[in-house]
């Protein structure tokens, strides 16, 4: 993530103050929101402005762009929940296939018990938190706990990785520390990533098995 920054710290230096702010907070919606922005870098890019903000004789102001940012962060997961409850659910239902029933069972099972924890979590995962918001509204997560825990999610992400990089702009040590964060959290989402690939393949070995006929999975397993 810092790596990526750095990079990207020039070419939005060059824009005034309001452009580092609408092009900050429109990636963090987008990313957030809306299913098309899972590629987007949306930690290097709230790094590289609070990166900015923290040079000396910069315009952007730090309150200004954090207060955006979480904004931006929190609607963005709302929009992403609504649009999982009002348009992905019904779609998933009306295929009315038993495999896809049984998943939505399993997903509504998994935000009942942990679906709070992985709202938050899932803010440090590239990737992954494009699609939580959307999966916690198809799965009809209580929607108070995911307000709670999209504000939560919002305030550590969006703030923190922002404020992260402000204070970067002047001090190594933050510097250091901010790339091995990163690393850490690059190595947890490429896990991730490899579990997930590993359990849709014994999945479908598992089918195979059984001479194509779906094989019964507990609701209550994640």
């Amino acid at each position: 993530m810092p790596v990526i920054a750095i990079t990207l710290q020039p070419a939005m230096d060059s824009l005034p103050a309001w452009g580092v702010y609408l092009v900050t907070w429109g990636f963090i919606f987008i990313e957030s929101g809306l299913l098309i922005g899972f590629l987007l870098p949306g930690d290097s890019v709230i790094f590289a402005a609070g990166l900015i903000a923290g040079s000396p004789g910069s315009s952007v102001n730090i309150v200004v762009l954090l207060v955006g940012c979480f904004l931006a962060a929190f609607i963005g997961d709302q929009v992403g929940y609504i649009l999982g409850r009002k348009l992905g659910r019904p779609w998933v239902e009306s295929r009315k296939r038993p495999m896809w029933n049984t998943g939505l069972t399993r997903a509504e099972t998994f935000y009942a018990r942990l679906g709070y924890l992985s709202v938050i979590v899932a803010r440090f995962i590239p990737w992954v938190r494009t699609f939580i918001p959307f999966a916690a509204g198809v799965a009809k997560m209580d929607y108070y706990k995911f307000l709670s825990a999209n504000a939560i999610g919002a305030l550590v992400w969006a703030v923190g990785i922002t404020a992260m990089g402000y204070f970067a702009a002047s001090n190594p040590l933050v510097r250091t520390v901010s790339f091995a964060i990163a690393g850490f959290f690059i190595t947890i989402s490429l896990i991730y990533m490899v579990f997930v690939g590993i359990r849709a393949l014994y999945r479908r070995w598992r089918r195979r098995g059984s001479g194509g006929a779906e094989v019964p999975i507990e609701p209550d397993a994640v």
